[in-house]
């Protein structure tokens, strides 16, 4: 991690954005003239790097205490990479999946580096061709991140419901709200990490896996939350990659909000048990499924509650600390997201009425795509 990316106070929240490369004319990823693109952006930012597979970028923000400052940096950095994608006939695009992409046709980008890692993860690797949103919010001295990753769990499926923006794969529709965690899954180290004794539990498993020669270090753990590789961070990483940056900055301020309030609480979730995790991990997968549309099951009263309310439950949990923080408007925007719907949500509205007009499937989805390139950076003269 860069050293302008490391955490400078406590609950500072860092962004990151994982985007899609398109040939802005076939909608496809981009499968060559990126090279002069990728300096481009190098050039105008140093918080942009590429990602293992050809067709992905990556740009990230330095921490900061303030979201109405993240808002302008992503809302620059979004429109400005897209100017200078469009000026190459390129275009960006943040989702989930993409929806015309086939895996089996996206290369490596470096085949020295990422040669090292598809040699290890091999057909699993190729495949894992998604974007993601990360979030990492500096945790306190004396508070155990290893804690918190634990304690969090319970409402990790709500922060995925809210950023479901993946509901094709490989130019089909899926059935699915999130199919991207269902890919992703497919890697080893993922999913809800394990319920670590301490900070010294978590160590010794880093450590006897570095040892033995099975991982090279903290980077090759993609669990779902984690502590960042350098610094004080605990690292979001459920969320799929979101089109619209208001539904990025509800996610952040709500995760760091939670993380706030479970700092605050040492005794809520202290408690959690197999069983709790394994609930946990159903609650994600309704996520994936049904979004904002489902319920989750609810341990305590054994019963499955709508998303809705849970979102409603828990901004009243977080409310003291979003004020505390000064991101009460950025957390408001996620009744935003239950009202008008997700990213998927409009996809799909989107592909339905194309094929409605008689337009065939591949047609549709390029219509989808054009959305979201549009409402990636900002562009869109109907933003829905």
């Amino acid at each position: 991690m860069p050293e302008i990316l490391l955490m400078r106070a406590e609950f500072d929240v860092c962004l990151e954005e994982e985007v899609f490369i398109n040939d802005a004319g076939k909608r496809d990823a981009a499968r060559a003239r990126t090279r002069d693109f990728l300096a481009a952006c190098r050039t105008a930012s140093p918080l942009v790097r590429t990602e293992l597979m050809e067709p992905q970028l990556v740009w990230a923000i330095a921490p900061v205490a303030d979201l109405a400052e993240a808002r302008r940096a992503l809302a620059d950095l979004r429109g400005n990479l897209g100017a200078l994608a469009s000026a190459r006939g390129l275009a960006l695009m943040a989702s989930g999946t993409h929806p015309l992409a086939l895996w089996s046709r996206v290369r490596p980008r470096d085949q020295a580096a990422g040669g090292r890692v598809l040699r290890d993860l091999q057909m699993v690797g190729s495949r894992t061709v998604v974007c993601g949103l990360s979030v990492g919010v500096g945790v306190p001295g004396g508070v155990s991140r290893i804690d918190l990753m634990n304690r969090v769990q319970p409402y990790l499926p709500l922060l995925l419901a809210l950023s479901t923006s993946s509901p094709f794969w490989q130019a089909q529709r899926t059935g699915l709200l999130g199919y991207r965690l269902a890919a992703a899954r497919e890697l080893p180290r993922s999913g809800l990490p394990p319920l670590f004794r301490d900070e010294d539990d978590y160590a010794r498993y880093l450590d006897t896996v570095v040892a033995a020669g099975a991982i090279d270090g903290p980077r090759h753990v993609w669990w779902v939350v984690c502590p960042a590789p350098t610094g004080p961070g605990l690292d979001l990483r459920i969320a799929d990659s979101c089109t619209r940056l208001d539904d990025a900055l509800a996610i952040a301020a709500l995760y760091r909000c939670l993380i706030r309030h479970l700092a605050r609480n040492p005794a809520l979730h202290r408690d959690l048990t197999g069983a709790s995790q394994a609930i946990a991990a159903e609650n994600c997968w309704r996520a994936q499924r049904y979004g904002i549309h489902g319920s989750f099951v609810c341990e305590a009263t054994r019963t499955a509650r709508p998303v809705a309310t849970v979102l409603a439950e828990t901004l009243a949990l977080v409310a003291e600390d979003a004020r505390a923080l000064g991101c009460a408007a950025e957390l408001d925007l996620a009744r935003w997201i239950v009202a008008r719907g997700t990213s998927a949500d409009r996809q799909l509205a989107l592909f339905t009425e194309a094929q409605g007009r008689g337009l065939p499937p591949r047609e549709a989805l390029a219509e989808v795509v054009d959305w979201l390139t549009a409402e990636t950076v900002g562009t869109n003269p109907t933003r829905h």
